[in-house]
């Protein structure tokens, strides 16, 4: 259940919760399998920015902005994007998507939970089969381009709904899980929860290495995931990423798109 509608807080064109990790956690825990569905997205600065990119003429970006205003939470997963909504007068507390996927597997998800993962592949599949031993982990593996094959994202949403999983974790990368998110809560007969959680799952079978806490408290991980893979990420985050400031400073003067409401 989304909090209450006075508790939320608009920046930049969204209307974010205002749960840290902890808060969000607890959330999680009231989640039953049996539950109506509902599906947590976790917006940073790379979401925004493609938001205001693809804007809401075209069927994508239409898609995408009632993906995210449909979400029944709306996390904020960036350091940086709280830190411009404090300098434009809102308070947005940080619930990071990877620690949250962490804090599901330790401390949410009981002895035969059904886990259901969209994205990946078999070797992450076995390897977290070996980890979580008294949890029911299935997977459904659509193919490259979802957004553009009709019949691969009516599949992947028939398999969120067919699961029947306590947690659902969308982990085929942005604008994508959001999308498909949305399109399983638009069939009939869906229950349990969703997650929108990126690379989370590559980070708790050690695929990838986060940066360490002392970065990501500093608002840095940026820095280490672009170290790690410059050649993938050096347009997200030099080119495309720098732009945040300037819908910041339009939000906070009222102009724009994303002014405030």
């Amino acid at each position: 259940m989304r909090t209450e509608p006075d508790a939320s807080r608009g920046f930049l064109g969204l209307r974010f919760d205002p749960l840290d990790t902890d808060a969000a956690v607890a959330w999680l825990r009231d989640a039953r399998a049996t539950a109506p569905f509902a599906y947590v997205v976790t917006p940073n600065v790379d979401h925004i920015v493609r938001l205001d990119a693809v804007g809401r003429e075209d069927p994508t970006g239409t898609a995408l902005w009632d993906a995210y205003e449909g979400a029944t939470l709306t996390l904020c997963d960036s350091r940086v994007l709280a830190r411009l909504a404090r300098w434009c007068g809102v308070t947005l507390p940080v619930a990071p998507g990877s620690d949250l996927t962490v804090r599901l597997f330790d401390e949410v998800a009981q002895p035969g939970d059904r886990i259901a993962i969209i994205g990946g592949d078999s070797t992450l599949l076995a390897a977290l089969r070996q980890r979580f031993t008294a949890l029911d982990i299935v997977q459904h593996i659509p193919p490259m381009g979802l957004l553009r094959d009709p019949a691969a994202l009516a599949a992947a949403a028939a398999f969120g709904r067919d699961a029947r999983a306590r947690f659902l974790l969308l982990a085929v990368g942005s604008p994508q899980q959001e999308i498909v998110a949305a399109r399983i809560a638009a069939l009939p007969g869906t229950s349990g929860v969703a997650l929108c959680i990126g690379a989370s799952l590559d980070f708790i079978v050690g695929r990838q290495r986060r940066a360490p806490r002392w970065l990501q408290r500093l608002g840095l991980e940026w820095a280490h995931r672009l170290g790690s893979q410059p050649r993938r990420l050096w347009r997200r985050y030099l080119v495309e990423g720098p732009r945040i400031f300037r819908l910041a400073r339009s939000w906070r003067a009222g102009r724009g798109s994303f002014a405030p409401d």
